[in-house]
C-alpha cells in the first residue's frame, strides 16, 4: 500500500511529468500549430481539418498490439520509461530537418505528415503502458484529484510553452521557426521521460498469473459481450467522435476570417492552457466527489460551448474565448475519461479497457474526419460546425440517460 507520503511524491514527480510534456507538446499541438504548419506547407484542405481525427486514430490503432504486449509486464518502471522514447526519434527528425533545412513544398508538408504519423503511432504504444503504470502510483479514492491537479501543471507547461511559441513564430523564418519548436518538443518530452525511476511503484497484493495471447483475447471478448454499461459508455464516446474535426477547424476558419497573423497560435495555446489546467482541476475534484461520468458531461458540453462561440464568431474576442472552450474540454475530458477506464475495468485488465474504447472510436473517428472532409468544399464551414454540434448534444444524452456511472455502482457492466 502506498503510504501518504508516496503519494505526494509520485504527485510531485507527476506534476514535473506533466509539466514538461504541456511545455513541449504547446509547440506540436493538433488544434493550432499543426494545422497551422501544414496549411502553411500547402497541404490540402481536407488534411489540414483531418489533423486532430487523425491523431486521435493513428493513438487507437496500436493500443491493443500494446495491450497484448505489456500483458505479463513484470517491471512497470521499465516498461514505462522504454515505451516513451518511441516518441523521441520521429519529433527530432522532423525538428532538425525543418529547422536546419528548411524544405518547403509538396514534398516538405508530406515528409512532416510522415513524422506526425509515426508520432501518433508510438504515443498509442505508450497509452495502455501508462495507464498501467499510474493505476500503481495512484489509489482510487484520489485518482481524479491526482489527476486534475497533474494536468493542471501540464497547462502551466503549455501555457509557458505557448508564449515562447508566439515569440519563436514571430522572430523566425517559416519553416525554420517551426522546427525550433519541433526540437523544443523532443527536449520537453525527454526530460518528462527520465523521471520515471523516481516514482514510488505500490507492489499487487498478488503475483498475476502469466496471460496467453488466446487467454488476453477471451477476456477482451467477454467485455464486449457481458459488459453493458460500458458499451452504452462506447456509443456515447462514438457520437462525440464528430468533435474531432472541429479541434482542427478553429484556428484555420477563424484565420480565414479575420486574416491574424500565424504568431497569434501561440496565444491561442496560451489561452488554451489556462482554461485545461482550471478545468482539469475541477473536473478532478468533481470526479472524486460525484462521479467522473458527470466530469465528462461537463467536459462535452464546454466542447458544445467552443462550437456555438466558432459559428457565432465577429470578432477576435470570440476567437479567443472559442480556444477557452476548447481548453477547457480537453481539460476537464483527460482526468474524466483516465479515471473512467479504472472505473469501469474494476478488477478487470485497465489496459484492456483502455485500449478497447480507443480502438472501438477509431473508425468513427475516421468517418467523422473524411465526412467533414469531403463536405470542406461543399459546404460553410459553419454549417459543418453545426452538424457537429448536434452529435455532441447527441452524446452528452446518451451520456446522461443511458450509462450508470460505474463510481457509484458495484457491477458497472449493468
Amino acid at each position: 500500500m502506498l503510504s501518504t507520503a508516496d503519494r505526494r511524491r509520485n504527485l510531485a514527480l507527476n506534476c514535473v511529468h506533466e509539466a514538461s510534456w504541456g511545455f513541449g507538446i504547446a509547440f506540436n499541438n493538433a488544434y493550432a500549430i499543426i494545422p497551422l504548419f501544414l496549411s502553411l506547407l500547402g497541404a490540402p484542405d481536407g488534411v489540414v481539418i483531418s489533423v486532430a481525427g487523425l491523431f486521435s486514430i493513428l493513438i487507437a490503432v496500436p493500443q491493443l498490439i500494446s495491450a497484448v504486449i505489456g500483458r505479463n509486464i513484470r517491471n512497470i518502471k521499465l516498461a514505462v520509461l522504454g515505451i516513451h522514447t518511441l516518441t523521441w526519434p520521429p519529433l527530432f527528425i522532423a525538428g532538425f530537418t525543418f529547422a536546419f533545412l528548411a524544405p518547403t513544398g509538396s514534398s516538405a508538408w508530406i515528409f512532416y505528415y510522415i513524422c506526425f504519423i509515426l508520432y501518433g503511432l508510438a504515443i498509442g504504444m505508450i497509452f495502455p503502458i501508462w495507464a498501467d503504470f499510474l493505476k500503481h502510483v495512484t489509489v482510487r479514492e484520489t485518482r481524479g484529484t491526482f489527476f486534475g491537479i497533474s494536468f493542471a501543471f501540464n497547462s502551466l507547461g503549455g501555457f509557458a510553452g505557448g508564449l515562447i511559441s508566439k515569440e519563436i513564430l514571430a522572430a523566425g523564418s517559416f519553416p525554420s521557426n517551426f522546427g525550433w519548436g519541433f526540437l523544443l518538443t523532443f527536449s520537453a518530452l525527454v526530460i518528462g521521460t527520465v523521471i520515471f525511476p523516481l516514482y514510488r511503484v505500490e507492489k499487487p497484493k498478488e503475483i498475476q498469473p502469466h496471460k496467453t495471447v488466446r487467454q488476453f483475447l477471451a477476456e477482451t471478448l467477454s467485455i464486449l459481450r457481458n459488459h453493458r454499461n460500458f458499451r452504452r459508455y462506447v456509443v456515447g464516446r462514438i457520437l462525440f467522435t464528430a468533435n474531432f474535426p472541429a479541434v482542427s477547424m478553429y484556428a484555420i476558419h477563424a484565420r480565414s476570417r479575420f486574416g491574424f497573423d500565424v504568431s497569434e497560435a501561440g496565444i491561442f495555446t496560451a489561452l488554451n492552457t489556462v482554461a485545461f489546467g482550471l478545468a482539469s482541476y475541477a473536473a478532478g475534484r468533481v470526479g472524486d466527489r460525484l462521479g467522473h461520468k458527470t466530469a465528462l458531461i461537463m467536459a462535452m458540453l464546454f466542447h458544445l460551448s467552443a462550437i456555438i462561440t466558432a459559428i457565432t464568431a465577429r470578432d477576435m474576442a470570440m476567437v479567443y474565448l472559442v480556444f477557452l472552450f476548447l481548453g477547457a474540454g480537453l481539460g476537464a475530458f483527460f482526468p474524466a475519461s483516465m479515471s473512467l477506464v479504472y472505473d469501469f475495468a474494476g478488477k478487470r485488465d485497465n489496459k484492456t479497457i483502455m485500449a478497447l474504447t480507443d480502438t472501438s472510436l477509431a473508425p468513427f473517428t475516421f468517418i467523422a474526419i473524411m465526412t467533414a472532409g469531403s463536405l470542406a468544399h461543399m459546404v460553410s464551414p459553419e454549417l459543418i460546425l453545426a452538424g457537429i454540434g448536434v452529435f455532441i448534444a447527441l452524446s452528452v444524452a446518451v451520456m446522461i440517460f443511458t450509462v450508470r456511472d460505474p463510481k457509484h455502482i458495484s457491477d458497472a457492466s449493468q
